[in-house]
């Protein structure tokens, strides 16, 4: 990239945010001399904690903190006098070593932790978040529980759900015929609870579940997994794993030639760095749903490049998530001068979301981002016309489907809400 078209990229990733800055500085113009609600110790603490080195890493890991200090960069611009410090942490896939972690940031004063990226993890943290008063933004956690019977007045999520995930593509294919479905899943939160919201969405549209089995996190063969799909008589193989559990999912799918006996592989969780990590000859034609593709608009474009010029890869889904999330936190504590909890979440409540990641977007009251969604498919090799270019969206999952209605909901917080 050269020095002009850099350049260029950074103007119109700005005019993205203009009309975040002109509102925020309006409101710190007129704030009056902070009261007993200031910042607390005089700096915003914000911990991105995931999965950095391990099998969900590409995901998220390192990326995730790229993008928050993107954010970071970008929020300086619009209030430079608010001081903030990122903390890093990886727990490893283990909620214990989660817990212990966000704990002791919790005593030393972070105020907000954003990504997550495992449920399990996320189930510890969100107990924890209660407890403490303090703010968690979820990336890339599928666990429909986390809003739903275990929802907290502070456990955000920015993402998706599991239901968010599979509803689409069940209905879809249902729809022409594919009714018998099997799984493989993820042994712990997250595959358990898609399993569960698979089936139970099947059943609502005239599918069944013909089996499912369970591997282990981080499990490299899954030859007899796929051997009980084949004898299952299912007509859709439906893959409830990440990252790189994923890629050598398929990747054992193609090497046992899977596809010339007429099953269709779905990914019900698939991301960017899946695709590029088992390539477009063993990808091509698989769907799966996304909240967010880096090729969707110019705005899009314009944060992969500076994302790209960093990471040297585009960003993935949960990446611009946890950049989405950091910044409205922050114009946020900005806009009220405070990071108090309660007034900072209320301050997010009543602002849309004013990003590229899902522009419009408001929290709902089981503590919900709702935002559109994507089904896509990945493409042919041949239909490649740029470097990481890999889906084609098949259409726009509009955000007043993409959710579970608020009446079905199972979370204390929306007692009574029906919208």
């Amino acid at each position: 990239m050269t020095q002009d078209e850099d350049m260029q990229n950074r103007k119109h990733f700005l005019r993205t945010i203009r009309t975040s800055a002109a509102g925020a500085i309006a409101a710190l113009a007129l704030m009056a001399t902070p009261s007993s609600a200031e910042i607390s110790d005089g700096v915003v603490k914000i911990g991105i904690i995931n999965d950095q080195s391990g099998p969900l890493s590409d995901l998220s890991g390192r990326g995730s903190v790229i993008a928050a200090r993107l954010a970071l960069e970008d929020f300086k611009k619009l209030a430079p006098a608010v001081k903030v410090e990122l903390l890093v942490a990886d727990h490893q896939n283990k909620p214990d070593v989660g817990a212990q972690v966000v704990r002791r940031w919790f005593a030393e004063g972070v105020d907000m932790v954003a990504d997550v990226g495992n449920s399990a993890v996320a189930l510890a943290i969100q107990s924890l978040g209660r407890e403490k008063n303090k703010l968690v933004m979820y990336s890339a956690v599928g666990t429909v529980d986390i809003t739903g019977k275990q929802c907290a007045p502070t456990g955000l999520a920015w993402l998706h759900d599991n239901y968010n995930l599979v509803a689409g593509p069940i209905r879809k294919l249902v729809g022409q015929g594919q009714n018998k479905w099997f799984f493989i899943a993820a042994d712990y939160a997250f595959g358990r609870n898609m399993v569960a919201e698979s089936e139970r969405i099947l059943g609502s549209v005239g599918g069944k579940s013909v089996g499912s089995v369970f591997h282990p996190l981080g499990n490299a063969d899954y030859s007899s997994f796929l051997l009980q799909a084949q004898s299952s008589g299912a007509k859709v193989v439906a893959f409830a794993n990440a990252g790189e559990q994923l890629v050598s999912s398929i990747k054992q799918w193609n090497e046992f030639n899977m596809n010339a006996g007429g099953q269709t592989p779905v990914a019900l969780l698939m991301f960017l760095t899946d695709i590029h990590g088992m390539g477009l000859q063993m990808a091509k034609g698989l769907t799966g749903v996304t909240a967010w593709y880096w090729d969707l608009n110019d705005d899009t474009r314009a944060f992969a490049k500076r994302f790209y010029a960093l990471h040297g890869a585009m960003p993935t889904a949960p990446q611009a998530a946890v950049y989405s999330a950091v910044f409205h936190y922050l114009k946020s504590v900005a806009a009220i001068q405070s990071d108090d909890t309660d007034l900072v979440l209320e301050k997010m409540r009543a602002t849309p979301v004013d990003d590229f990641y899902a522009p419009g977007a408001k929290l709902r009251a089981d503590n919900k981002l709702v935002h559109d969604f994507y089904l896509v498919q990945v493409k042919e090799p041949k239909a490649l016309d740029k470097p990481w270019a890999y889906y084609n969206v098949v259409e726009k999952i509009s955000a007043d489907v993409a959710y579970r209605p608020l009446s079905e909901s199972d979370c204390p917080l929306v007692a009574g809400k029906t919208k």
